[in-house]
């Protein structure tokens, strides 16, 4: 990260960010352009280990770009705030904190790990514990993005 003074290291700020930002931009290797969507999420994070889960329908570009190339990039954000330059243009900006991924993805075959990752998606996305079973999960690709490096970051600009 160039701005190391940005960079956040507090572990309650990261699951503030992991817990509060509501969509996740996934972006997948096309040619001659990436292709990133953006998709509801949940995670499991352990110390440095971080894993997000994603659904998805049972076909489509995603799920075909993955096949063919693993590696995707992850980015989300909360906290989205305006700050307001007045009559000034470029005394405009925003705060915001936001995290960024490199990862590997694998969609997922095992109906157990399925039903635990939807789990996972449904407490972050609702805050509610759901049971979901083998038959709910059939109807849905889930995807696992494995992080490989991970960062953080918390935009303030000073008021004046």
């Amino acid at each position: 990260m160039r701005r190391t003074d940005r960079e956040v290291r507090d572990p309650s700020v990261i699951r503030h960010i992991l817990s509060t930002a509501r969509i996740l931009h996934l972006g997948i290797v096309d040619s001659p352009f990436p292709y990133v969507v953006p998709l509801h999420y949940g995670y499991e994070m352990e110390e440095e280990h971080l894993v997000f889960y994603l659904h998805s329908a049972l076909e489509g570009r995603k799920l075909t770009l993955l096949k063919a190339d693993p590696h995707v990039f992850v980015t989300l954000e909360t906290d989205v705030m305006l700050i307001s330059g007045g009559n000034e243009a470029c005394r405009y900006g925003s705060e915001y904190v936001s995290l960024m991924a490199e990862g590997m993805a694998s969609i997922l075959t095992d109906p157990a790990e399925k039903c635990h990752a939807l789990s996972c998606l449904m407490k972050n996305q609702t805050g509610r514990t759901f049971d979901i079973t083998e038959k709910m999960a059939e109807s849905v690709a889930v995807i696992r993005v494995e992080t490989q490096h991970w960062s953080c970051k918390a935009c303030r600009r000073p008021v004046s």
